[in-house]
């Protein structure tokens, strides 16, 4: 943009000509110092004042404290049964509640009809965080768990440290990226359905109505699929999830577990009761 200045010489006398350009540049609701070769009084105050450590400053952004982890958690059940697992100090990762947990694993277990332990298959740990409920489902009797976790430190510090102090390294596929790019390449990087997939998101950070779509619409899900969902109170939750029927719904406090499994599955804990 070109900005032209006339004055005369009557007027030059009155104000100077670097006032009435000042004047000309506002009323066409621009800022003077852009154009301008010399700031205004006011301007020149001001870059003094943030030179000389005068004024209202705004402070650098403090360097955050390193991260901690602590042994709080553990393996509940299965070969690995009471290892003791590493997870952040802290509310940035908010690993499951060992009485929901166990709960999960115990309906899971009969409703596959094997109490004592899971059927063999494949689990998808979405947000998994320390990886305490894919560590669960391998010592109980899954043969792999693929590890969705976004935060390097967390994967690095607490996910990785507790694969190896499990022995479930090499049985383990850990995938570093968000879950919604997850879910949107699976196809290409999966294959076929998993046997059981685990769902526990930060509660504020998730629709859960569009996560759980999501999920469905996906190949990460096959007609014999069980997804376990832990969800916030005051959260809808549907009777189903793509063919998936919703087999359980349990309420822990605040904390939800809903499990969705196959239709033969849910005739089977309604003719046993459970």
């Amino acid at each position: 943009m070109e900005i032209f200045f006339n004055m005369t010489m009557s007027e030059s006398n009155s104000r100077s000509a670097s006032d009435q350009n000042r004047e000309l540049l506002e009323k066409y609701g621009l800022n003077p110092d852009e154009f301008l070769s010399e700031p205004s009084p006011k301007t020149r105050r001001r870059k003094e004042l943030q030179k000389t450590g005068g004024g209202n400053q705004v402070s650098p952004e403090k360097s955050k404290p390193p991260r901690e982890t602590h042994k709080l958690l553990q393996v509940l059940g299965g070969k690995a049964r009471r290892k003791k697992l590493l997870s952040p100090k802290g509310m940035d990762v908010r690993p499951m509640m060992e009485v929901v947990k166990a709960a999960a694993f115990g309906i899971l277990q009969a409703a596959g009809g094997c109490p004592a332990s899971l059927r063999s298959g494949r689990w998808l740990d979405l947000y998994s965080g320390t990886g305490s409920v894919g560590i669960e489902a391998i010592s109980r009797g899954c043969s792999e768990v693929h590890f969705v976790e976004m935060d390097p430190w967390v994967v690095s510090d607490v996910l990785r440290p507790n694969l190896e102090w499990t022995g479930f390294l090499d049985v383990s596929v850990i995938h570093p990226v968000r879950v919604e790019n997850f879910l949107e390449r699976a196809e290409r990087i999966i294959g076929g359905p998993f046997d059981y997939i685990s769902v526990t998101p930060p509660y504020t950070q998730v629709d859960y109505g569009v996560l759980m779509n999501q999920i469905s619409s996906t190949s990460v899900v096959g007609e014999d699929t069980f997804i376990v969902v832990e969800y916030p109170l005051r959260t809808d939750m549907l009777d189903s999830c793509g063919s998936l029927a919703k087999i359980a719904d349990r309420r822990f406090g605040r904390t939800h577990l809903a499990i969705y499994g196959p239709t033969w599955a849910q005739k089977k804990r309604k003719s046993e009761g459970l």
